[in-house]
């Protein structure tokens, strides 16, 4: 504790302790102590706030899940926990961008089927989550609501509806499993037959370059609009790894913890979608 606060002094001439603060000079030798006790202090959080930005930045960051565009995979209020170091770092991934190199070091490419939290091109200050569909140089389209990479239809499989709650009314949607060419299997969502996201036309992912698709395939702006499109590899802020936990309620409200959905804390948002019971936002 000697560092923070000089309590005792040994007075030799008196063989007395003096507890800092000296007669006749009482106000200012105790102004002065309480003066560097409040500096340290303010030492202590600053480094305790230059740790947590460090941690955040180059291993494990959390984000909130905002919109249903990745339903059933993530729902609204997920709390999700992204590894910084899986795929590199780019000066997106620390603090408003101010990291002196460009590129990526320390790169890892990505892989098809990952879920991938993101810097939206046409605004950084914006994140967006998605799942990796296209990579560089592959061809893209959506014909008729399936899914082609590389002029090949992914694998489809009908499951069990999913039951979707907005507004207290209950809607069920078509769920299927689809498998990609790498053979991650996923849920995605049909909500709509014919929409404009069902058809669309030939993209070519330019290298460098990722081709995302939200799960919830009829309400996810996601690189088949303009507003996202391609997304350059720099903008890539990590991976997606746990949901820490689900709750479109605040935290902070104690009479809301009982709609903490506590089946999704810690989970294994790549386990979930292979667990085809799963298939409704109240399990």
């Amino acid at each position: 504790m000697s560092k923070f606060f000089k309590i005792f002094q040994v007075n030799s001439k008196l063989g007395a302790l003096d507890g800092g603060v000296r007669y006749g000079s009482s106000f200012k030798s105790g102004g002065s102590s309480q003066k560097n006790g409040l500096i340290s202090n303010i030492k202590i959080v600053a480094e305790a706030l230059l740790i947590a930005l460090i941690f955040r930045s180059l291993f494990f960051d959390n984000f909130h899940v905002p919109s249903g565009s990745m339903k059933p995979t993530l729902l609204i209020g997920d709390k999700i926990i992204v590894s910084k170091y899986t795929y590199g770092y780019s000066r997106y991934s620390f603090p408003f961008g101010l990291a002196p190199f460009s590129g990526r070091i320390f790169a890892d490419e990505p892989q098809r089927g990952d879920i991938i939290v993101f810097k939206l091109p046409s605004n950084k200050r914006i994140n967006y989550v998605k799942r990796l569909i296209g990579l560089p140089g592959d061809a893209i389209q959506v014909k008729d609501g399936l899914l082609y990479i590389n002029n090949e239809a992914v694998k489809l499989e009908k499951l069990a509806e999913f039951e979707d709650k907005i507004d207290k009314e209950t809607f069920k949607i078509e769920q299927y499993a689809e498998t990609l060419p790498n053979g991650v299997r996923h849920l995605v969502l049909d909500s709509y037959k014919g929409s404009f996201a069902d058809n669309t036309p030939v993209f070519k992912v330019p290298q460098g370059h990722y081709f995302f698709m939200g799960d919830n395939r009829d309400n996810s702006q996601d690189s088949r609009f303009e507003e996202v499109g391609f997304v350059p590899s720099q903008l890539i802020l990590g991976k997606v790894r746990r949901i820490f936990v689900s709750s479109e309620n605040s935290l902070l409200n104690p009479f809301a913890y009982h709609k903490i959905r506590f089946k999704r804390s810690f989970s294994n948002p790549y386990k979930l979608s292979e667990d085809y019971t799963i298939n409704s936002v109240n399990n």
